[in-house]
């Protein structure tokens, strides 16, 4: 008797398209990113897209999900920083994330640019861009709570404003040719929280 076996199911189609839309964006800019491209480039029948996101809106708002999505997976580190370890532990699980997106995931921050920018001129997509980053931003606040900061929202806003301006500027900026190296990420995360947090 034959065992018949069920193969592993592939990403459903709105991830398809989202996953297209995000490579597109990282290789073409927010210009480059039509429905037609997306079908093309994901190899789906024409009007593919536009059957599951009908206008640019809709498309737009299904790739910041999908982006959250798997920057969140990117982010995640293998275990969450011990609070009883403090400012140290919160540096190491930081630095780590920041680190694993420098070196792995590039396309992902240069797709999030485009979309960063398009958000600041289409007031539903920045519905859904700090959205998407609320569940982030409140993840951190409460690491950085549970490392003794007196002043969290502040000090979330700092952390945040240093990681992403490290990663554009290796990724987009004046430092795009070199990638600090982990010891020298979580160095420099160190100082900052010490500065904050003192230690």
């Amino acid at each position: 008797m034959s065992v018949r076996t069920t193969p592993a199911p592939g990403p459903s189609r709105a991830d398809l398209v989202a996953d297209t839309a995000l490579a597109l964006l990282a290789e073409r800019g927010m210009r480059g990113l039509t429905h037609r491209a997306v079908d093309e480039a994901a190899g789906l029948p024409q009007g593919s897209t536009s059957n599951l996101a009908r206008t640019r809106e809709a498309l737009l708002g299904l790739t910041v999900r999908r982006l959250a999505e798997r920057e969140a997976r990117v982010l995640a580190t293998s275990e969450a920083p011990d609070p009883s370890g403090g400012p140290d532990a919160l540096a190491g699980a930081l630095a780590l994330a920041v680190h694993r997106s420098l070196t792995g995931h590039r396309d992902l921050l240069v797709a999030r640019y485009e979309l960063a920018l398009e958000a600041t001129r289409r007031p539903q997509l920045r519905a859904f861009y700090d959205t998407a980053g609320a569940v982030f931003r409140e993840q951190l606040t409460a690491m950085v709570t549970a490392a003794g900061s007196t002043a969290p929202d502040r000090h979330t806003l700092s952390l945040v404003a240093w990681t992403d301006g490290l990663m554009f500027s290796c990724v987009a900026g004046s430092f795009g040719s070199r990638t600090p190296s982990l010891d020298e990420v979580r160095e420099g995360l160190r100082e900052l929280l010490a500065g904050m947090l003192g230690g």
